[in-house]
């Protein structure tokens, strides 16, 4: 008998997350198919991940995230993009340095893995503020937002998928 969808053996290995299911079985875009690709690519391919990779590709920092080299990004889900409203989202888009910060929020230097999260140290982003990890029970968050599936490696860095944009506050 095979084990229940979003059970901890239907879990790819490796990885955190309820959500994890949720991710293609096999091919591009699935957490095996990710680890060979950069990460802005990566995401690209990532049924959930479309809107980010638009994000990303708008704010012209797609060449900069697959260049990087041992970081770690916290991708808001489409559904994530979709509940700030469209109207939110098209204004985003269409002020770059403003979709900038707000994307730079979601990257930190180095691979964070789920014991560095579990740590609750705030991480330092490239924006240069923090977020805040934090693990309860089987779950983890940045700040609000749950990691949907994470530790997910790519060819450069570690992403997870968050239920939540993460809204930098200055």
């Amino acid at each position: 008998m095979s084990p229940a969808a979003g059970s901890p053996a239907a879990t790819p290995t490796g990885t955190v997350g309820a959500g994890c299911h949720k991710m293609p079985a096999s091919g591009m875009g699935s957490v095996s198919g990710m680890t060979s690709e950069p990460v802005a690519t990566a995401a690209s391919h990532n049924p959930q991940l479309t809107y980010f990779a638009k994000a990303v590709t708008a704010a012209g920092l797609t060449n900069a995230l697959n260049s990087a080299k041992g970081i770690t990004v916290f991708a808001p889900d489409n559904t994530a993009l979709s509940a700030l409203g469209t109207g939110n989202v098209k204004t985003l888009i269409a002020n770059k340095a403003d979709l900038i910060k707000v994307l730079q929020y979601h990257v930190v230097n180095g691979h964070v893995t789920p014991a560095g999260l579990a740590t609750g140290k705030p991480l330092t982003t490239q924006l240069g503020l923090p977020v805040h990890p934090a693990k309860s029970g089987d779950k983890y968050k940045i700040n609000s937002a749950e990691v949907v599936c994470g530790n997910i490696h790519t060819s450069n860095a570690t992403l997870y998928v968050l239920n939540k944009v993460l809204i930098p506050t200055t």
